[in-house]
């Protein structure tokens, strides 16, 4: 982070580490957040990143925006982008601002090859975490290639009721912030598609219905500004296991280093393999 922001002219004394998964995410103490992806594995959906958050302030969504230099910035092994601060301090918004967000997003038609959106994989990055990860026991790893096995297969046989097109995929009130004049956008681009709508419908559905970070008025608001409740759809079982399972293996990258973790995690997986149903007593990260 130091070294890109050097190049980039930026001071990154006073850096903030704000969150950490896939990207080491920092606020700086001028208005700029600084991304660094753990490997360059992820450097196709870095440079996807910053085109999609070109494209979108084209056509002024509301969105976070990609600084105007030239960017990724490569250090080492790392893909480094900077972004416009919308805030100095996380105000997340609600399930409505999702759905707000979500049905002006479905409404956009991409521009043909500039982006190099590609159709949706929801299990791109699981194997890598998988294979990377030394934490999980040879008993987790096994269980946890059976699943992702099974769900594939699963996810395959899906009969879909919502077209497909520009999707964000992975659209819940984590990855939607208010701006400085309370205005909700959409952050995190990385994992914009071409998919199923229902792959960004399912997250605040799950949230509600399996680990009750949502109230029933919230989901209900969210389904109704939507237009499509898809709780109602019978394939909800099936993405909602996905996403549980991405959960999963998504916290496990930062289990070695945090006890805490480590034990949220565990629980997690210990609860995919008893297979029990109803509210989950999972903290949110």
């Amino acid at each position: 982070m130091e070294r890109a922001c050097a190049r980039a002219g930026l001071d990154p004394q006073g850096a903030e580490l704000i969150r950490l998964g896939e990207n080491a995410v920092y606020r700086l103490r001028e208005p700029v957040i600084v991304r660094v992806s753990r490997t360059l594995a992820y450097l196709a959906d870095v440079r996807k990143e910053v085109a999609v958050s070109r494209w979108l302030a084209e056509i002024d969504f509301p969105a976070i925006r990609a600084l105007r230099i030239e960017q990724p910035c490569i250090i080492a092994d790392h893909a480094v982008t900077f972004w416009e601060s919308l805030t100095d301090v996380e105000d997340y918004g609600t399930p409505a601002d999702v759905a707000e967000l979500l049905v002006k997003l479905h409404e956009l038609d991409a521009p043909a090859g500039a982006l190099g959106l590609k159709p949706l994989d929801p299990f791109s990055r699981v194997e890598r975490r998988i294979n990377s990860n030394g934490w999980f026991t040879p008993e987790d790893d096994e269980y946890l290639r059976s699943r992702l096995v099974k769900l594939r297969e699963a996810y395959s046989g899906l009969s879909f009721s919502l077209s497909s097109g520009v999707i964000h995929g992975d659209a819940s009130v984590g990855n939607v912030i208010r701006d400085r004049e309370g205005h909700p956008k959409l952050i995190d681009l990385d994992g914009v598609a071409i998919g199923p709508r229902e792959w960004d419908l399912v997250l605040t559905a799950l949230y509600y219905e399996r680990f009750g970070w949502h109230t029933r008025e919230e989901y209900e608001a969210f389904a109704q500004i939507y237009g499509f409740d898809v709780m109602a759809w019978d394939g909800y079982t099936v993405l909602a296991d996905i996403r549980e399972f991405l959960m999963v293996t998504w916290l496990s990258q930062k289990a070695a280093q945090d006890e805490r973790v480590a034990a949220e995690v565990r629980k997690r997986i210990d609860d995919l393999k008893s297979g029990a149903t109803g509210l989950r007593n999972w903290e949110p990260y």
